[in-house]
């Protein structure tokens, strides 16, 4: 049964439905993003007919768009062949268009990336942003718009299978630490890219932590961006997936133009996300409690709820648009998620009955809990595998 404090209740519906077809948006709420177009019609998502295999060339997965006006039934816009089940093919709505334009990846039939910028309303890619020289994907918009961050998902593929997209083309392989891969930006409406921050420059910056071995070839995950546009957290791995080399799992931030390049001394597990209305301080775990890090004083600054509500925080944790809320989804019992919903204004919270993830649990084809919110905080969508062992979604209505 469902828990919490009684000052509030959550409801939940499944919204999509197979046997035959998964539906998943992929990846996590934080950092802005949110599923549902900003007037609340539509929620796009991605429909595959298979979740058994990482996807290869010639395994498209759809585009679709959720009408809730009308029973959320399910539209087929488009589809993608640059995209994995863990992280989806990391759509987010256009900050500057926030109510008809999404964008999502792609691949084409030499295994090149690029982003995709589609139009709700008129039913049309109106841009793609295609670099022959350095194919990379979106990983993250600016909250506020204007730009989007870049990586290579080829390389990432490459280095710890479950975050990149396979048979796709990597530039970068065997070269451990390339000056022309990293952290790409790239201005929306001109198209214009540039490398901000390079492996190069990450492992000059990791090798004095690094007791003397050499830094191994280097990924970089989770370009988050903060709501005032000024600042980038991310992640710079290695050794992950039996790749060689000592593990690295250091977090750093910078600013968007590649200046303060910052490496974080301290760790705050889970997926991370920004706190509202300051430019610097990481929501995230440490020591089973949900914390608030902040990254230019690089120490402990808060914390969240207590370790009895929110019994996972190192899961996925996504802050609602207004900063009032969190929903933190996590594993529990080896093979169930459950989310808690906290109010910070008050202390209330609820958690949601268990959801049982089995056979995706971890691996490549895991089914993470990636709960996010409605951009109003009134409902949270989330993933979750149903008795028919297909992969659906899930609203959670928050009510007063």
């Amino acid at each position: 049964m469902a828990e919490g404090s009684g000052h509030f209740t959550l409801k939940t519906q499944q919204i999509t439905h197979g046997p035959s077809e998964n539906h998943f948006f992929g990846y996590i709420g934080h950092a802005g993003t949110v599923p549902w177009s900003s007037d609340g019609r539509y929620i796009v998502c991605l429909r595959t007919t298979f979740q058994d295999h990482m996807p290869g060339r010639g395994e498209p997965a759809d585009i679709c768009l959720l009408d809730t006006a009308n029973g959320y039934v399910v539209e087929k816009v488009d589809q993608t062949e640059g995209w994995n089940p863990q992280q989806g093919t990391m759509l987010y709505w256009n900050p500057d268009a926030p109510d008809t334009q999404f964008f999502f990846n792609d691949a084409n039939e030499d295994g090149k990336i690029f982003t995709v910028l589609y139009d709700v309303s008129t039913r049309t890619r109106v841009k793609e942003y295609r670099y022959a020289e350095g194919p990379f994907g979106n990983s993250g918009v600016a909250q506020q718009g204007g730009w989007f961050c870049g990586l290579n998902y080829a390389r990432m593929a490459r280095l710890r299978r479950v975050t990149g997209y396979v048979d796709t083309w990597d530039w970068t392989v065997g070269v451990d630490h390339p000056e022309d891969d990293g952290i790409f930006k790239v201005d929306i409406a001109t198209g214009e890219w540039e490398v901000i921050v390079s492996f190069a420059q990450l492992a000059e910056a990791i090798a004095p932590t690094h007791d003397g071995e050499p830094v191994p070839a280097l990924f970089i995950n989770h370009t988050l961006c903060n709501r005032a546009n000024d600042r980038i957290y991310f992640y710079a791995r290695a050794g992950w997936g039996g790749n060689p080399g000592k593990k690295v799992n250091q977090p750093f931030t910078v600013r968007p133009d590649g200046s303060e390049l910052t490496l974080q001394t301290g760790f705050v597990g889970g997926h991370p996300e920004w706190e509202a209305g300051e430019t610097n301080r990481i929501i995230g775990e440490r020591d089973g409690k949900l914390v608030l890090w902040d990254t230019d004083l690089q120490d402990l600054v808060g914390q969240i709820g207590t370790p009895d509500i929110i019994k996972g925080p190192r899961g996925d944790t996504a802050l609602s648009l207004d900063g009032q809320w969190t929903v933190t989804g996590y594993g529990i019992e080896k093979h169930y998620n459950e989310w808690a919903v906290y109010r910070r204004t008050d202390g209330a919270w609820a958690r949601t009955d268990r959801y049982d993830q089995r056979p995706y649990v971890k691996g490549d084809l895991r089914s993470d809990p990636a709960p996010l919110w409605h951009p109003d905080g009134s409902q949270i969508l989330f993933p979750s595998m149903v008795a028919d062992g297909s992969r659906q979604l899930h609203v959670i209505a928050v009510e007063a």
